[in-house]
C-alpha cells in the first residue's frame, strides 16, 4: 500500500527519528534492524516505499536492494548513507534505487523526499495505466482485417511506429479508417507516453487553423487575451495527427513546411524559434496528384510528406475482412447497448456482404449501430438493415428564416453564440446532432464552445 513504509538502518535512534515523522505524515512505519527482518517484512507485506541503509550487520544493502527489487519491482527505494558514501549510494540509485539521503538528515528534508517520491511513483503508475488502456483501445489489435492488403498495412504500420520517422502520410477515401491507423502508429510507438494531438484541416479558418497549430502570443490580435500554446508545441515527444491535410491553404502548407525541415516555428506573434519533437502524421482522401498539378497542393510538401506513404484501401476492395468487421460492430453495439441480441440472421448477412459500402467503415459502423439500437427481435434481420442514405432517414424540412437586426446593431459573436447554444440544448448537448442543425463539423461545433465557454451548465 502506498502509505506503508519500511525503514531498514541497524541505528534504533534513526529508526525510531523516522518512524516518529513519518506516522506524523500519516504513514503506516515498519522496521527493520538488519537484512534478515527486512526479508521476512518485504515477503509478508505490501509496502509503498522502503529507506534502505547499505550498511547493515547481516548482509551487503546491495544484496538487500536486488532482493527487494526482485520481490517488489513497483517498490521506490530511497538510499540512507553516510556523506563518505555518496558513492555507493549513486550505484545503488543506478542498480534500481530511486533517490538517496545522506546523513545526518534533516527531517524536513526526508518528508520532503518521500512525499515527492510517492507522488513521481502515483503520477508513472497512473501514465503506465493510461498507456496500456490506450493500447488496449486504439493498437493495432483493434484494427479489424486479415486480408493480405491489411495484413501488409499493419505489418508496416508496426515497422512505422518502432522508427524514428518523423512524418507518415495516409491515403484513402473518407470512412476507410485513416484515423484508426493514425492512433494505431502512436500508441505502438515508444511514443505512446506523449502527447496524441490531432485536428481537422478544414474544420477552422485559415488564422485560427495556424493559432491551433503553432499558438500564439498575447495580443498577437484582437482575441488573443493570453499567451496559446500550439498543438505542435503541446505535443512535445509525442505526436499531431493532421487529417483533412489536402484542403490546407498554400500560406499555411508553406509554414507547415518550414516546421518540418527545421523541427522549429514561431508562435503568432512570436520572434524567438521554439523547436519541438514531435511525429506529424497527415492523412488526406484528395488525389494528390491532382492537387499538385493543380496548384492547390505544394509538391515539395508532398515529398516531406510521403517517405512513408500508406494507402488504406476502401472496404469494397478487401471484401473478405467484411464478415469480420461485421461480427465486430454487431458484438460491440450489442454490448454498449445492452440488447441481448443473439446472432445476425442469414438473409441480413447476405444484405450487408452484398452491399458496395461506398461510404466504406464508417458506413458500416453506422449502418449495425443503428440496427442494433432499433432492433426489437432477438436476432439481427434483414429488416433492420438499411442502406446507402435510406439509414440516415429522410432529409428533415428546413424553415427558411431571417435574421433581423436591431436598429441598433448587434454583436455577431453574441448571435452566433447564442445559435450555438440553441442547437445544443434542442440535441441534449450531442455534439455531433448540434453541428448537423448548424451545417458545421463536429470539431468546430467544438471550438465553439471552448470559444464561447458553453457547457452543460450554460
Amino acid at each position: 500500500m502506498p502509505g506503508r513504509i519500511l525503514v531498514v538502518d541497524d541505528e534504533k535512534l534513526i529508526r525510531w527519528s523516522i518512524r516518529e515523522r513519518l506516522t506524523r505524515d500519516g504513514y503506516e512505519v515498519l522496521e527493520a534492524e538488519d537484512g534478515a527482518s527486512a526479508r521476512r517484512i518485504i515477503e509478508n507485506n505490501n509496502l509503498g516505499l522502503a529507506l534502505l541503509d547499505l550498511k547493515l550487520p547481516d548482509t551487503n544493502g546491495m544484496d538487500l536492494l536486488r532482493f527487494l527489487l526482485e520481490v517488489s519491482p513497483d517498490v521506490p527505494v530511497i538510499i540512507i548513507t553516510a556523506y563518505s558514501s555518496v558513492e555507493s549510494a549513486v550505484g545503488a540509485m543506478k542498480s534500481g534505487a530511486y533517490d538517496y539521503l545522506t546523513k545526518p538528515f534533516n527531517l524536513d528534508e526526508l518528508s520532503i523526499v518521500v512525499q515527492r517520491t510517492l507522488e513521481t511513483v502515483s503520477m508513472r503508475k497512473r501514465l503506465s495505466n493510461e498507456v496500456r488502456e490506450q493500447k488496449e483501445r486504439f493498437g493495432l489489435a483493434n484494427v479489424v482485417g486479415e486480408s493480405p492488403k491489411m495484413a501488409e498495412i499493419k505489418s508496416l504500420v508496426r515497422k512505422i511506429a518502432r522508427s524514428e520517422a518523423s512524418t507518415v502520410l495516409l491515403l484513402g477515401e473518407s470512412g476507410v479508417g485513416k484515423d484508426l491507423i493514425a492512433r494505431a502508429i502512436h500508441v505502438e510507438s515508444n511514443r505512446s507516453e506523449r502527447p496524441f494531438m490531432n485536428i481537422t484541416c478544414t474544420a477552422l479558418p485559415d488564422a485560427l487553423l495556424e493559432s491551433e497549430l503553432f499558438g500564439h502570443e498575447r495580443g498577437a490580435f484582437t482575441d488573443a487575451h493570453a499567451q496559446k500554446k500550439g498543438l505542435f508545441e503541446l505535443a512535445q515527444g509525442g505526436t499531431v495527427f493532421m487529417d483533412e491535410i489536402g484542403d490546407m491553404s498554400a500560406a499555411l502548407q508553406a509554414k507547415l513546411l518550414r516546421a518540418l525541415e527545421d523541427k522549429a516555428f514561431k508562435r503568432i506573434g512570436g520572434t524567438a524559434d521554439i523547436t519541438v519533437n514531435v511525429r506529424v502524421i497527415a492523412a488526406t482522401n484528395r488525389s494528390i496528384d491532382s492537387a499538385i498539378e493543380d496548384k492547390s497542393f505544394r509538391e515539395d510538401l508532398y515529398y516531406r510528406l510521403s517517405t512513408l506513404p500508406i494507402f488504406i484501401p476502401p472496404l469494397r476492395e478487401r471484401a473478405e475482412d467484411l464478415p469480420r468487421l461485421i461480427e465486430h460492430f454487431f458484438v460491440l453495439y450489442n454490448n454498449e447497448f445492452h440488447r441481448g441480441l443473439k446472432s445476425v440472421a442469414a438473409p441480413a448477412m447476405e444484405k450487408l456482404l452484398h452491399y458496395d459500402w461506398p461510404g466504406n467503415v464508417r458506413e458500416l459502423r453506422n449502418v449495425l449501430e443503428r440496427a442494433v439500437l432499433l432492433s426489437t427481435g432477438s436476432v439481427l434481420t434483414d429488416d433492420d438493415i438499411l442502406l446507402g442514405r435510406a439509414h440516415l432517414g429522410s432529409a428533415p424540412h428546413v424553415e427558411k428564416f431571417r435574421v433581423r437586426l436591431p436598429e441598433n446593431g448587434c454583436k455577431l459573436s453574441e448571435v452566433e453564440a447564442q445559435l450555438v447554444q440553441q442547437a445544443l440544448q434542442r440535441s441534449k448537448w450531442n455534439q455531433t446532432r448540434a453541428a448537423a442543425l448548424l451545417g458545421i463539423s463536429r470539431d468546430q461545433i467544438r471550438y465553439k464552445m471552448e470559444k464561447f465557454s458553453l457547457g452543460h451548465s450554460a
